[in-house]
């Protein structure tokens, strides 16, 4: 066994993580998002022990309306990494299509990737736990077509840093939804959190949409303000999320690096 050798190794992996943002942001992310997130789940509890009258069904439909975005944030990202493991990225561009188009094609690809894995645990959820997101009424439709245009924008996002980083940005694909989900109040309410950290986190269309889901099954009440106020700023999202793909686009294309972005 030569010392040198192993130096060597390690140095090559050390410079490959110091010169990548990306890269170190994965290694610092994971244990301190877990920590915050589970922390501020724990301190609620604790806290307000009484104030889930059906813990199990919101903490459930709150688990399987995030798993929804989830699924929906990583099919969009998947689709496009694939091309890029296959090596088919350059294929992708020279062919004659529009970026809209390429655009549209993965979003509706992802839909149909989300709703197979979503849709099983919807159905399991009943018989097994007696927990129905049917119960969220008419509003459900406006809350999972929230959640999938907040899934897009982060997709979108996510493609953009692998079109201006490489294959090096793969990891946040994994991960970025996870950086959102303490600001996004999921399985806690918004007052739960520091006051300044609230003023954040009502920039998420998240904090609307799972207020609203507590809302319905704790008090039976719908608030559509809630609802409308997640849609538009989906829609601003999502605007943005598209205007900086082009740019991320452009700025590849004009640097050159399309072509080496599969390699």
């Amino acid at each position: 066994m030569k010392f040198y050798r192993i130096y060597a190794l390690f140095l090559r992996h050390f410079y490959l993580i110091k010169s990548s943002f990306p890269r170190i942001l994965d290694l610092i992310y994971w244990p301190t998002i877990q920590i915050i997130l589970w922390g501020f789940i724990s301190k609620f509890f604790t806290m307000h022990s009484e104030f889930y009258s059906n813990t199990t069904g919101v903490i459930l439909s709150a688990a399987i309306l995030y798993d929804f975005l989830f699924r929906s944030s990583i099919s969009f990202n998947m689709l496009f990494l694939e091309e890029i493991w296959s090596r088919n990225f350059t294929n992708l561009f020279i062919a004659p299509l529009k970026i809209s188009e390429i655009i549209t094609g993965l979003t509706v690809t992802a839909l149909i990737r989300t709703l197979i894995g979503v849709i099983p645990a919807v159905l399991l959820a009943t018989p097994f736990f007696g927990v129905s997101l049917f119960n969220l009424g008419p509003s459900l439709v406006l809350l999972f077509l929230s959640l999938y245009f907040f899934g897009m924008t982060l997709g979108l996002l996510v493609v953009s840093g692998l079109l201006k980083y490489g294959p090096a940005f793969e990891n946040v694909a994994w991960s970025s939804l996870f950086l959102l989900a303490p600001l996004g109040c999921i399985y806690y309410p918004i007052s739960i959190l520091p006051d300044w950290l609230q003023i954040i986190a009502k920039t998420l269309p998240l904090v609307y949409i799972f207020e609203e889901v507590r809302s319905i099954l704790l008090n039976n009440v719908v608030n559509y303000s809630n609802i409308m106020i997640a849609l538009t700023l989906n829609l601003i999202y999502f605007t943005s999320a598209v205007i900086i793909f082009y740019a991320a686009f452009n700025a590849a294309r004009n640097r050159g690096t399309l072509v080496n972005i599969g390699e």
